[in-house]
């Protein structure tokens, strides 16, 4: 809302104006406001919810230190939520698709979350929101999504097109009469980014090449919207799972958040496209003032999730820190780099598919269930090895830093 009153008061040449035209100005507002708001904005609410007395409900697993966060305020998802969506309304430009998609995936996800918090903590269900209604919510999503990246003329990259020139402009090249130049234009495509590779872009029709070129670039729309429900049910159920160390997942999603701001700049500014030679995608430039109000954001959260949590997020956080960090990828076509950025989310998401799975294939074949790791997520096998939790967490930390500058080195590395 600001950039428009600034932009009107730029147009009457009102000195200083100007400077909310710049998006690393609007992206570092955006960071100061969102941490703000969530260090003096979280405190009332955790005020809130102990007077609420909204706390954890904590099932015993025999791990140490467990049963003291017993009663930890829960729900503080929404000092996130808060954080993220007040500084990008007042500063980003809310006519861009890649915003509104943003702030839907922020809502959409929060709403999810906060009714599986709700039913946990008021209605005295452990087992919260049924996980059909999650999934069905997560693909509600995916679908909105997709459909909204293939139906809007504004989401759209640019690519050399090669055409045929007429015979008066054939130019002798090198010795030898060439007959095409390329053309510069922006046009609607499956394309995504591979990473390691040289020719480092792949078409989402190719693997639907079979049915025909027509056909293939219809369908190949198909295909992308499975894939931007799978990969964003993946992630933010990812999130979702790694949220169980105060801290851990939010600083893993800090990072995570930090590393997609730099790759959405990158992608945005067609002069550092041009010079990484990686995709150029129009108007995407917009997102690094929502990728800094989402680090503002967790890290304002984390001054109270911190060992030892004053507040926990529950799902009313972990569901949207996920979906938005599936969506920011997506959008800026470096899906195919989540397994690598998200290594955290990933790891933690199969160990519990790998533990349940071994424990029901081995009860099948031997009559008596066995276990890969002590107990899942990953984090809590460390736990019970004695590991202390601020250490688990600082670890897993350092981690996704690595990670984090593996994903930006592929840029180069091909």
């Amino acid at each position: 809302m600001l950039y428009y009153l600034f932009d009107y008061l730029n147009q009457l040449n009102i000195p200083g104006a100007g400077m909310f035209q710049y998006i690393s100005f609007r992206s570092g507002l955006a960071i100061i406001l969102s941490l703000l708001i969530s260090m003096i904005y979280g405190k009332r609410v955790i005020s809130l919810l102990q007077k609420k007395q909204i706390g954890e409900v904590v099932r015993d697993l025999g791990l140490e230190g467990q049963m003291q966060k017993k009663g930890t305020p829960t729900m503080g998802g929404i000092i996130i939520l808060g954080a993220i969506i007040i500084p990008v309304l007042l500063l980003a430009k809310l006519h861009n698709t890649y915003i509104i998609l943003m702030i839907i995936t922020t809502i959409w996800l929060g709403v999810i979350g906060f009714l599986d918090d709700y039913i946990k903590v008021f209605k005295k269900d452990k087992e919260g929101l049924a996980g059909k209604f999650k999934i069905l919510g997560q693909i509600g999503l995916g679908l909105i999504v997709g459909i909204t990246l293939y139906v809007s003329d504004d989401v759209v990259i640019r690519e050399n097109i090669k055409i045929e020139k007429p015979e008066q402009q054939i130019e002798i090249i090198d010795g030898s009469n060439s007959a095409k130049e390329y053309e510069v234009r922006n046009i609607k495509a499956t394309k995504t980014t591979i990473p390691f590779f040289k020719n480092n872009e792949a078409d989402y029709a190719g693997l639907v090449k079979f049915l025909g070129d027509e056909a293939s670039k219809k369908w190949g729309w198909v295909v992308f919207i499975i894939v931007v429900i799978f990969i964003i049910t993946a992630v933010s159920n990812g999130a979702n799972m790694t949220d169980g160390l105060d801290g851990l997942a939010t600083g893993t999603s800090a990072i995570v958040g930090a590393t997609l701001g730099i790759l959405a700049y990158v992608s945005g500014n067609v002069f550092f496209a041009d010079y990484l030679n990686i995709m150029y995608i129009p108007n995407t430039g917009e997102l690094v003032v929502f990728t800094a109000a989402f680090i503002g954001a967790t890290i304002g959260f984390l001054w109270y999730n911190s060992f030892p949590a004053q507040v926990f997020m529950g799902d009313t956080g972990s569901l949207p820190l996920g979906g938005i960090i599936a969506v920011l990828a997506i959008v800026i076509r470096k899906e195919m780099l989540i397994p690598i950025l998200c290594g955290i989310f990933l790891v933690e998401n199969l160990s519990v598919v790998l533990q349940v799975g071994y424990f029901k294939y081995t009860k099948k074949r031997f009559g008596m269930g066995r276990r890969i790791f002590k107990m899942s997520p990953l984090h809590h096998h460390y736990q019970i090895k004695g590991y202390p939790e601020p250490k688990i967490v600082i670890r897993f930390w350092i981690v996704g830093i690595a990670l984090a500058v593996l994903t930006i080195v592929t840029l180069k590395i091909r």
